[in-house]
């Protein structure tokens, strides 16, 4: 029998231990062609490709693990690494989130985002991390319009009478009673079918959301508002989190910093096109005379700048108008 001698490299090779290979979920509750699913994919590819092919992200997209705070609960309890989430439903753990969408605060998601950015960014980095989160990222999801089936939306009166569908955002809620209107929170997958059977007069989403779900053709008029910014918190479960060493978080940070930068690229763009073919679709588009909107929404400041996270949200507004 001939004896086998294998180089000395091969013999090391096979004395290494096996690198452990690491599967993580990332959910979220889009369609795959939203800049909030691109965005996830580019993540996972990413990742995947910066580790050998040890880490990879299994997608679950279309709200296919469930609705935003569904996920959110999930990454809690761990059974659920990671989630491309939504600014309304986490504000019920992180309060001080909701100071980024009071009416009126910002013209353009880049004046967010640079405060995002900064300290204040950091702090609510801090405060997603006692409520069991790890912040990855402060995505975009866009200025917000409304829309509606009954008549242009040109002032605030002419919000009286009416009934918008709300996500699980308080600050949302708040925007529309202050308008004189009715606040109905409807899940977004179920948004279509309730505006399609007047179950609601109207809504309010960027206009990716209201061109990706196909609003237009169950609304009849957009009003160019742009009464709110909203965050995509890009967050992760922190039992996930501990369990990777050191050296796989400071890779996943880094990816998700490049995929930060990704996404929010993908929304400007989204938003550009999103516009034009809601301008070709028909649908009535106007705008505002924004002084009396933001009269009429007066009292929301007052609110949250006297309740539990007023010394925060003062920080922002302050910040905001530098």
């Amino acid at each position: 029998m001939k004896a086998v001698f294998l180089p000395l490299f091969a013999v090391l090779l096979l004395a290494l231990p096996a690198r452990a290979e690491i599967v993580l979920t990332l959910g979220h509750a889009v369609s795959a062609d939203h800049p909030r699913a691109q965005a996830s994919q580019h993540f996972a590819d990413t990742l995947k490709r910066r580790s050998g092919g040890r880490i990879t992200v299994d997608v679950l997209g279309g709200a296919s693990f469930g609705d935003d705070v569904a996920m959110l609960k999930a990454l809690q309890d761990g059974s659920l690494d990671i989630s491309a989430n939504s600014q309304g439903p986490l504000s019920a753990f992180v309060p001080e989130i909701n100071a980024f969408g009071l009416p009126f605060l910002f013209d353009r998601p880049e004046q967010a985002q640079r405060l995002l950015d900064g300290p204040l960014g950091e702090h609510l980095s801090r405060r997603m991390a006692q409520a069991g989160f790890v912040a990855l990222g402060f995505w975009d999801n866009g200025i917000r319009h409304f829309s509606n089936s009954v008549r242009p939306l040109l002032k605030p009166a002419d919000f009286v009478g009416l009934r918008f569908r709300t996500p699980a955002d308080p600050v949302a809620v708040d925007i529309v009673r202050a308008l004189g209107a009715q606040a109905v929170e409807i899940r977004f997958s179920a948004l279509y079918q309730a505006l399609q059977r007047r179950t609601v007069d109207g809504q309010e989403n960027p206009l990716i959301n209201f061109h990706a779900a196909r609003l237009h053709e169950v609304q009849t008029h957009l009003s160019l508002t742009a009464h709110k910014y909203e965050i995509t918190p890009f967050v992760m479960s922190r039992r996930a989190w501990n369990a990777l060493s050191t050296a796989d978080q400071d890779m996943l940070r880094a990816v998700a910093d490049d995929s930060t930068r990704h996404q929010r690229a993908l929304t400007r763009k989204a938003e550009e096109d999103a516009y034009r073919a809601l301008l070709a679709s028909g649908i009535q588009i106007s705008r505002i005379s924004r002084p009396a909107f933001v009269e009429a929404t007066r009292p929301v400041y007052k609110k949250w700048l006297s309740g539990p996270a007023g010394a925060y949200i003062r920080q922002v507004v302050e910040a905001a108008g530098e």
